[in-house]
């Protein structure tokens, strides 16, 4: 009976999750707005810019959609896995990938964003070397902390792969 108790308390606690979602999608919301305003300053400085500067405006565009398609991965397939199952049939043009995505496929997807923004970042260092606003020190640690999440999403694809094939 107790036993019984504590599990249905446990098992309702999940809903405690679905805050958080609703609060990432207000997070998408100030990215949308950041967006914007790069997007706005992007097109108005387009004449003056040079080319570098162009590809800058681009890469930080960029790097905001990455940025939010990563928390609408984490929406749906932390709500999904976590807290409940969303019903596509009522939604003619739902991705069949959000209901597919499992915590392994969850845990890839995640970094792989990771080293997708941090390749834009690396990148858009690499070109402001010329304008002396970063200090080679600087870029070294851009570089390394690049390489650790690569190294780091091989290794966990690797362990999954590893995981996946002894079952």
């Amino acid at each position: 009976m107790i036993e019984r108790v504590i599990e249905g308390i446990l098992f309702r606690s999940r809903w405690i999750l679905a805050p958080f979602y609703v609060g990432l999608v207000v997070a998408m919301l100030v990215l949308l707005f950041k967006f914007g305003h790069e997007l706005l300053h992007f097109v108005l400085h387009a004449v003056a810019a040079t080319e570098s500067d162009i590809i800058l405006g681009i890469l930080a565009l960029v790097d905001l959609t990455l940025t939010c398609n990563l928390v609408v991965i984490v929406i749906f397939s932390g709500y999904e896995n976590f807290v409940s199952k969303i019903d596509p049939a009522g939604h003619p043009d739902w991705p069949e990938w959000m209901t597919r995505v499992d915590f392994t496929g969850l845990k890839q997807k995640l970094l792989a964003s990771i080293v997708a923004i941090s390749a834009i970042q690396l990148l858009k260092a690499f070109m402001n070397l010329d304008k002396g606003t970063m200090s080679e020190t600087t870029l070294m640690w851009l570089v390394i902390i690049h390489v650790v999440f690569v190294g780091s999403s091989l290794v966990l694809a690797w362990s999954d792969s590893l995981s996946s094939n002894k079952h």
